[in-house]
């Protein structure tokens, strides 16, 4: 090589170098310009189940590993507490009633620029594998690579470590890895061992009997199933990507349990997020910043070198992993429809550092899930059918019960005195002025929004228990109940 093109070449890196001594105290890090990045996504785990969130008698020593390198939210939200709208949200950046994906396995508009644009136009190669959108959703994103490994397998993180190891490193362009594991959602694991029913805790609101437990232990050994799963990322990130890399682990909404998924409650609404990012991101960090799902897309972006798009709903928080800010949202909107004929439920909910407010749009109709119908081994007839014998009995038990399946058209609850929402405050006069200002929140946003509210599929209603209650149980695949009634 001639001096000339020695110059040319030593210049540029000179330069560079110059920079990083010169801004030092201003970034962390001057080595990853286009860092790896690593997205782990769970299916159906609420936040407090992991250890670094107190962990409910569940073990996830992985996740506490990543907590230790890394920051914990604890304030983290999804846009939806079901599947495909969720994910969608994650995807486009964009909430439900914007990116056209509100109801469960419905899709974001073909024409919206998605999750791989945005960084393969930063020169990433942009992979999938296993549940990171709505199942065979994801081949419609235009990832660079991604794995289809059917309903409910967990091959997926297999092959995606298999591959990893696999990829070419000399020459790789920066990687976005996005992988998926199916934990814990259910059929969840008739192995418990590991886990006494006597001694697991149970979620607010559950009605202790012995099929409860049963059926807890079952989740809490999903749990440790995904926990697994992370491990096994975890150990491949370190032998195959750079140690910049940085690793976000989250949940797309909470568990499979009675006012969990499908409800718009903190249990429903709030996930696990914890982000490692070595020389930047604090090791053993906690913050109660408020992000959602819909930021994750403009926070790595700008995090990667690039710039986050102004016309989506998301907002970077990459000043809150720095350690630059404290806070990011001051409140938090989200937003649920149905999940084909169950839980047809629309509902709109906010939230401030301390309050919520949820608006429940039909409160003529039942509240369903596939807990109460489904009998098979996607649903948790087992033990909810105990929940409606307790009920005949203890009047505690018959409340939780009316509680599941109907709701007030107005909730409001005090977070910081009553973290699971137990309590609705919305008829007391002594917090009107609060309900009026959160009421009008949430007004201006669902018109910001485009929102039109609209009910997507033929409702359960109170006035007609037997499309709701213990006789119209269905089958996995049945969607259609025994009755319909027209929604005025």
């Amino acid at each position: 090589m001639n001096s000339a093109a020695i110059k040319s070449v030593c210049r540029p890196l000179a330069l560079a170098a110059l920079f990083c001594l010169l801004f030092a105290p201003a970034l962390t890090v001057c080595a990853a310009v286009h860092p790896d990045l690593v997205v782990f996504l769970t299916d159906d785990q609420g936040q407090l189940d992991s250890t670094p969130y107190g962990g409910q008698g569940i073990r996830t020593p992985n996740m506490q590993r990543l907590a230790d390198a890394g920051m914990t939210f604890t304030r983290a939200y999804v846009a939806s507490p079901s599947c495909a709208p969720s994910r969608a949200a994650l995807l486009t950046g964009l909430m439900p009633a914007r990116n056209g994906a509100e109801a469960n396995h419905s899709k974001p508009r073909a024409e919206l620029k998605k999750w791989p644009a945005h960084f393969q136009e930063l020169g990433y190669e942009v992979v999938a594998f296993g549940k990171v959108s709505h199942y065979k959703h994801t081949a419609d994103y235009g990832f660079d690579h991604f794995s289809d490994d059917g309903f409910h397998q967990h091959q997926s993180i297999t092959n995606a470590v298999a591959w990893l190891k696999a990829r070419k490193r000399e020459g790789a362009k920066p990687l976005c890895l996005m992988i998926g594991s199916n934990w814990p959602h259910v059929p969840w694991p008739e192995e418990t061992s590991t886990y006494d029913p006597a001694k697991l805790p149970l979620p607010a609101g559950s009605i202790d009997t012995p099929a409860t437990r049963a059926w807890r232990a079952k989740y809490a050994a999903a749990v440790t199933r995904a926990d697994a799963d992370l491990g096994l990322v975890m150990a491949a990130v370190r032998e195959c990507l750079p140690k910049e890399t940085i690793t976000l682990f989250t949940a797309d909404h909470g568990a499979q349990w009675p006012f969990g998924k499908w409800n718009l409650y903190e249990s429903g609404v709030a996930v696990p997020l914890i982000v490692s990012w070595p020389g930047v991101v604090k090791p053993g960090a906690r913050t109660a910043a408020m992000v959602q799902w819909i930021d994750f897309l403009p926070t790595l972006l700008e995090a990667a070198g690039g710039k986050a798009p102004a016309d989506i709903d998301g907002r970077s928080f990459l000043p809150v992993l720095r350690g630059q800010s404290a806070v990011h949202r001051e409140r938090i909107f989200t937003t649920h429809a149905n999940d084909n004929r169950f839980n047809v439920y629309p509902a709109r909910a906010v939230r401030d550092d301390r309050w919520k407010y949820i608006r429940n749009l039909h409160p003529e109709f039942a509240f369903t899930t596939h807990i109460d119908l489904v009998a098979g081994r996607l649903g948790q007839r087992a033990f909810f059918s105990t929940w409606e014998a307790a009920a005949q009995a203890d009047p505690q038990a018959a409340a939780i019960l009316k509680r599941y399946h109907a709701r007030a058209a107005e909730e409001l609850y005090d977070l910081t005195a009553d973290p699971a929402e137990q309590r609705n405050l919305a008829a007391d006069p002594q917090h009107a002025a609060k309900l009026a200002a959160l009421r009008a929140a949430l007004d201006a946003w669902i018109k910001s929004q485009g929102d039109t509210q609209k009910v997507f599929a033929e409702p359960r209603l109170l006035s007609d228990p037997s499309s709701y209650g213990p006789k119209a149980e269905i089958g996995d695949q049945q969607k259609q109940a025994p009755k319909k009634k027209s929604v005025k």
